[in-house]
């Protein structure tokens, strides 16, 4: 009868595990499934021109870290798109003179309306050095220049920290990021899939914590 009673509840255990087994997998299948369809979305959501070409912005925002950006953001300026460049995310020791002649730019007619951040080291640091030079200067709108990938990452973190500030997308478009047919390249693959990594992590912490101010570090 022991014996019976023992076999009985090993098997209502072995029972148990199975269920809780399968409740997991179920539950890590569709997590996998969301993951990826939220990475197809992404994809399809990134920017492929820029909306807004003509539109005159109180500051043009550069933030470093891939090629083309601070060109584009230079020649927005001499254009005329807005009254001033400000570049994030600076490496230390560089100054106006030295970015606009690696730019090939003229410094006497751009050195007077360049600002550059040395602090920031993330996007939400971007955003966060931006927000303040934004408000310390009294501007109320900014053209945000950075690559068509990072884009959406880059909307979120300035929207959370500067929600009064009007912000006018103008992505750039590297030669090597094969943004259309991107499963074709495993180094495209690889890069889009790492910065959909780094969009839902922001997306959670900003549904986690709400809109920021810029001097906060949350």
């Amino acid at each position: 009868m022991a014996g019976a009673l023992h076999d009985n509840g090993e098997g209502a255990n072995k029972r148990r595990r199975a269920r809780w087994l399968a409740a997991l997998a179920t539950l890590a299948g569709t997590v996998v499934l969301a993951l990826a369809l939220g990475f197809l979305w992404f994809v399809q959501q990134l920017p492929d021109r820029v909306a807004e070409t003509q539109r005159h912005t109180d500051a043009i925002v550069v933030l470093t870290g891939g090629s083309g950006r601070v060109g584009q953001g230079l020649q927005l300026l001499a254009q005329g798109k807005a009254d001033k460049l400000f570049v994030s995310g600076v490496y230390q020791g560089v100054d106006v003179a030295e970015l606009l002649r690696v730019s090939q730019q003229d410094p006497e007619h751009l050195a007077c309306c360049v600002a550059l951040g040395y602090e920031a080291g993330t996007t939400e640091g971007n955003a966060i050095e931006t927000a303040e030079w934004m408000r310390a200067q009294g501007y109320e709108s900014l053209r945000l220049v950075t690559a068509a990938y990072h884009m959406p990452r880059s909307l979120l973190e300035f929207r959370r920290r500067m929600p009064e500030i009007e912000i006018v997308p103008h992505p750039v478009f590297p030669e090597h990021v094969k943004q259309d047919d991107w499963w074709r390249w495993p180094g495209s693959t690889h890069l889009l899939v790492g910065e959909y990594g780094k969009y839902v992590v922001a997306r959670l912490r900003a549904l986690a914590t709400g809109p920021a101010m810029a001097g906060a570090t949350g």
